[in-house]
């Protein structure tokens, strides 16, 4: 069984800022689709101190090529010291829209 090219990005960010992220990962064709859940509420330790904030959460639908470039647009305009990126991969899809996946990332569809 081939790797996968297609994988999902998660990307947690202030409401601030989310919908900008989103809109400059499409334009750049990062990623084929981003959905973006406003109003999560993150609980975490930083500094030693339990925080919370209230999160956007952006879930991008991407190619494996796609990922470095990704993360180069959070560290310069993600307004965290650390931010969430975590990739999983697709192990299966309708074929179409992991064709139209790719083909909207810049990749050869399969």
């Amino acid at each position: 069984m081939s790797r996968s090219p297609h994988k999902i990005a998660l990307i947690t960010a202030p409401g601030s800022i989310a919908e900008e992220l989103a809109r400059e990962i499409i334009e750049a064709r990062m990623a084929a689709c981003v959905q973006v859940f406003p109003g999560g509420r993150s609980f975490f330790r930083w500094d030693g101190d339990v925080q919370s904030e209230t999160e956007s959460l952006l879930i991008c639908k991407t190619a494996e090529h796609r990922i470095d470039d990704i993360s180069r647009l959070l560290t310069l305009r993600h307004p965290y010291e650390v931010p969430e990126f975590l990739v999983v991969p697709v192990e299966s899809g309708l074929p179409s829209y992991l064709s139209w996946m790719l083909q909207e990332t810049g990749g050869n569809p399969f």
